[in-house]
This record gives C-alpha cells, structure tokens and sequence, in this order.
C-alpha cells in the first residue's frame, strides 16, 4: 500500500536561502525531494544539495511552464507529485491527508487541490486572506498539466478528476519584509492585468464548485467595478471579519487594495496602448 514515501517533492526556487531550509525540514517524511532552481546566486543550490535533493536548473519563462518542465525531466521516483514552493512548509495534519487520500484514491482521481494557511508574523490570516484558496499542487504523475493562469498557474490538461487536500500548507510570503513583496507585485499586477483583460470565461462560472474556473469568472466581473480596490478592503477587512485578526490583517488588507489598484492601473494603460 502507498504510504508517505510514495509522494515526491518539486520545490521551484530563485534565490531562496532565506526560506528554503524551513520547506526542506517540513519534508523529512520524504525521500525524494528535487529542487528546480532558475538560475540562483545565493546559497540556494548549496543548501539543497546539503539537505540531500536532487537539483535540476533550468530558466524559468513561467509558473505553468517551469513546473511542466519538472514533470518532463526531473527524475521523481513515486506516482504522486507534490509542488511546494520555498515559503511554503507541509504540516503534519496535511502530510496525514495527502497519505490518507493518495492511498484510497481511484484510479480515476489525477490530482488534487490544495489550500494555504497566510501566515504573517506566525499569525494566520484566515479571514483577511479569504480562506481557503486552492491551488492544483498534488498530482498523480502521467495525468496532468499546467497552465499559466495570471502571475501564476492552474491546471491545464488533466486525464481524470480533481479533488481536494483540505488540510492547508503554510505559506511565509512576507519573509523578506513589505519592500520585497511590494517590488514582486508590482510585476504580477502586469501579468494579472494582461490576464483579466483577455479574459473570455463564461461569467456562469462564478457558480462552479471548483475553484479554478469559479475564481476566474469571479476576477473577470469584479475587476470592472467602479471602485473595486476599495470593495476588496472593505470586503476581506470588514465583511470577512479581517479586523479580528488584529495588525497583521491591516497592514495586510491595505497591501492587497494597493494591488488591485496596481491591477487596474495597468488594465488602463494596456487599454490605452491598444488604442
């Protein structure tokens, strides 16, 4: 029977010295850990050597094309892939799931969803972060792709169904300070804003009971409201009863108004540049 050592770990990383020890030591149930590096210049390649992973590099072009690039060339040894990135830890309550799940699952599930746990200053921000968030991560190997989807990626082509991991992983995003998530936003506003504007899904789909094609009909309605930055904080802050989670979901709330008002500031200017 399957058991903990039958999921291998993907880890994508650039220059991620700061982060990646903490990912490797959630993984001591694993023993097949690879590390797809982009090109670090930092310890990162160092460290996971150390920690006895198997690294591959190659340049990354995309979320959704990178973590295919993984699939095809590196040499993971179980039927289950788990992709994590650096700043992101699996905990033991998850790790019981994913064996529970891959374990009992039919031949006909390919995959499954996962969520994430926010975590800022060991505060999980569940209300301000809108809780749970899926994301395709845990994979039965030979039955599915990716896709770009925004700044990041979705399920592409996928031979079977889609369930879900419902224990959350954590996720450090706030590791190095509010000046290196705000530098990294600046750029997935464009990439999200590009994303929006292009999009053709049916808004009927807002009531999809999976999270993938729900989200995107979702973005494509709201971010032509007047005023949407602004809804989106009093929503997740007010709403969603953000406020209980004390400063941490402030100075959070505030960030996530600023980038969606980044988002539609470049949905403008790409308007512009068409016309």
């Amino acid at each position: 029977m399957p058991g903990a050592a039958d999921i291998s770990v993907i880890i994508l990383t650039l220059n991620e010295a700061r982060d990646l020890p903490d990912c490797l030591a959630s993984l001591n149930w694993c023993d097949d850990v690879h590390v797809l590096d982009s090109g670090s210049h930092d310890d990162t390649v160092k460290i996971a050597h150390a920690a006895g992973a198997t690294v591959s590099v190659n340049p990354f072009q995309s979320f959704g094309q990178q973590r295919n690039w993984a699939l095809d060339h590196c040499p993971t040894k179980h039927p289950w892939v788990l992709f994590l990135d650096a700043d992101e830890r699996v905990t033991p309550a998850m790790l019981a799931e994913m064996i529970l799940k891959t374990n009992t699952a039919p031949e006909s599930v390919a995959g499954y969803y996962c969520c994430w746990a926010l975590m800022l200053n060991e505060r999980w921000l569940k209300r301000a972060d809108n809780f749970p968030k899926w994301q395709f991560r845990l994979l039965r190997h030979g039955r599915a792709r990716f896709t770009d989807f925004g700044h990041g990626q979705k399920e592409g082509e996928v031979d079977g169904t889609l369930e879900y991991i419902r224990e959350p992983y954590l996720h450090y995003a706030f590791g190095g300070g509010w000046e290196v998530w705000k530098k990294r936003h600046h750029k997935y506003a464009r990439q999200e804003a590009v994303a929006r504007r292009a999009s053709d899904v049916p808004l009927g789909r807002i009531f999809s009971r999976h999270a993938s094609e729900r989200n995107p009909a979702i973005k494509r309605l709201v971010t032509r409201l007047p005023g949407w930055p602004l809804l989106r904080f009093c929503y997740t802050y007010f709403l969603r009863g953000g406020f209980l989670e004390g400063r941490e979901a402030w100075e959070y709330c505030k960030r996530i108004c600023w980038y969606e008002h980044q988002i539609k500031k470049e949905m403008r200017n790409l308007a512009k540049a068409k016309r």
